[in-house]
């Protein structure tokens, strides 16, 4: 049982699948569809030889195959092969789970059942989360927070033989955000790009091939409202409102929201001398990442923080039409700026 359990992580359940160490069934469930994707194509294509797909291998959907017909297809024996596949996709859509549930108590030992329940999770505390858990695998996927989200772009990289410094990976983190479907397609498209001779992403390189401008970011946009420099932050919102492309200034407020609602966090470290304390409190991986925060408390009293919070919301709502019938949504965040800044 302890066993099974230790294979929640998606570095734990991978490495078991590279060594061939295949469970009778997976429940791989989670707001993040990428890590569910990933344990699931690695299943459909390495767990049976290509020759043995065409008769062991089955794709059912949840919608459209009933409780009944997925068990049955997983009590069948394999043919010429030593065991046989059976994925159900959207198996958020199963709604007879009882009969899973007295599958999964004895499960057919040459059968790798998998469920791909996406977009939420099945409580934990159900029986068929048990037999799951007590005969195979159940991992739940996690949606990924911003403050994590360049960590991965240089773990991600690392293992492409590609590297990246901090201020790129927090570029591309805050232009594309945490869908790391998108995410990985950036990135790979980038990688491939790249010559043998020199595996660096820059911001140049991120501008060239993603589209994200070098001067022109949430990034630099954060790091001017960070330090107070009226000027660069203009400019930057300037570029925003006249440029479609970028996302409008729309894309500024979850920027400046998240930026302040750790901020807010920040004032209550109980040590705040540091750089590495204030990574530490707020659980980034670098102490390079708490830069802003240490500069943004000097800027800003954690009072004005709080009432900054409060204007961020209602900008929010004004570009959104609710009590606001005549205001753009340029003007909306200059406003907001400007009360920041001032």
């Amino acid at each position: 049982m302890a066993e099974k359990k230790s294979l929640t992580s998606f570095d734990s359940v991978m490495n078991n699948l590279k060594a061939r160490k295949f469970e009778p069934v997976y429940l791989l469930m989670g707001e993040e569809s990428y890590y569910i994707d990933q344990i699931t194509d690695y299943i459909a294509e390495n767990a049976l030889h290509e020759e043995e797909r065409d008769f062991n291998q089955t794709l059912l959907y949840g919608a459209d195959a009933s409780a009944g017909q997925i068990v049955d297809m997983a009590k069948r024996f394999p043919m010429m092969a030593e065991r046989q596949v059976v994925i159900v996709k959207e198996a958020q859509n199963i709604r007879n789970w009882e009969r899973i549930e007295k599958y999964c108590e004895k499960p057919q030992p040459t059968t790798i059942l998998v469920f791909s329940y996406k977009n939420g999770k099945i409580d934990g505390k159900k029986k068929v989360v048990k037999n799951i858990e007590e005969h195979g695998v159940v991992f739940e996927s996690k949606k990924m927070s911003e403050r994590e989200l360049p960590s991965f772009i240089t773990e991600y990289l690392k293992k492409h033989n590609t590297i990246i410094d901090n201020k790129s990976a927090q570029i591309i983190a805050d232009s594309i955000g945490a869908d790391l479907s998108r995410m990985t397609s950036e990135l790979d498209k980038v990688v491939l790009s790249l010559p043998e001779n020199n595996r660096k992403i820059t911001p140049e390189i991120i501008e060239e091939r993603i589209g994200v401008s070098k001067d022109y970011n949430g990034f630099e946009f954060r790091d001017a409202i960070a330090y107070k420099n009226i000027e660069k932050v203009n400019r930057i919102l300037n570029y925003f409102d006249k440029n479609p492309k970028s996302g409008g200034v729309y894309v500024l407020l979850p920027m400046m929201f998240n930026y302040f609602q750790n901020l807010m966090l920040a004032h209550y470290a109980p040590q705040k001398s540091r750089e590495e304390d204030i990574a530490k409190w707020l659980e980034l991986k670098s102490a390079w990442q708490a830069r802003a925060f240490v500069t943004g408390m000097r800027n800003y009293s954690a009072m004005k923080t709080m009432q900054i919070i409060s204007k961020i919301r209602e900008a929010d709502a004004k570009t959104k039409g609710l009590d606001n019938p005549n205001t753009e949504a340029g003007d909306v965040v200059r406003d907001l700026v400007f009360f920041i800044l001032h």
